[in-house]
């Protein structure tokens, strides 16, 4: 068992869009497989009960939770599913240093990590678990989904390919000898 890095996490309505009255919301954090805690805000639809689709959420690139993944997060909870928007390591309330850091290794297993701490909730199906990349972020969704078959739907919402561009740069711009 992993080691959960003690996080400060807001405990306030502290996002760029407004708090919906059809969900309810809480923080949580699981831990992925390099040994960084990540930070997410867990949306489920009030009044429901069973077990629901789920749907882990991030991007886009350098983005936080309390900005575009958090409202797509809280949007498919008012639709019907149980869903978090999490932090990527390195980046906002989650942990991992360097701060501010990019790998495409550990981001595709930030999205493995959100489908594992899905898929032994109680009110969720895992059978049912989907995950949504935001713009930089739909490269790590595609990685994620073709690794882990317990990913049953996946949403690359993006312009480009991030992973590509780490390895490359933008429009194959570092593809050279001399890079």
């Amino acid at each position: 068992m992993l080691k959960t890095e003690k996080l400060q996490l807001v405990s306030e309505w502290d996002k760029t869009f407004p708090q919906s009255e059809k969900v309810d919301h809480k923080k949580v954090t699981f831990v992925n497989r390099y040994g960084i805690t990540l930070a997410a805000d867990l949306y489920k639809p009030k009044n429901a009960s069973g077990k629901y689709p789920a749907i882990a959420v991030s991007g886009p690139f350098g983005a936080v939770k309390e900005q575009c993944s958090g409202l797509y997060a809280q949007t498919m909870a008012e639709r019907g599913y149980l869903t978090i928007a999490f932090d990527p390591s390195f980046t906002g309330e989650s942990g991992g240093y360097p701060r501010f850091m990019a790998s495409p290794d550990i981001n595709t297993e930030d999205f493995m990590a959100a489908v594992d701490f899905l898929s032994v909730q109680e009110d969720v199906d895992p059978d049912k678990i989907g995950i949504i990349g935001i713009c930089g972020w739909g490269g790590m969704a595609l990685n994620a989904a073709a690794l882990d078959t317990r990913i049953k739907a996946t949403v690359a919402s993006t312009m480009y390919d991030m992973t590509r561009v780490n390895a490359n740069g933008y429009f194959d711009s570092e593809d050279s000898e001399e890079a």
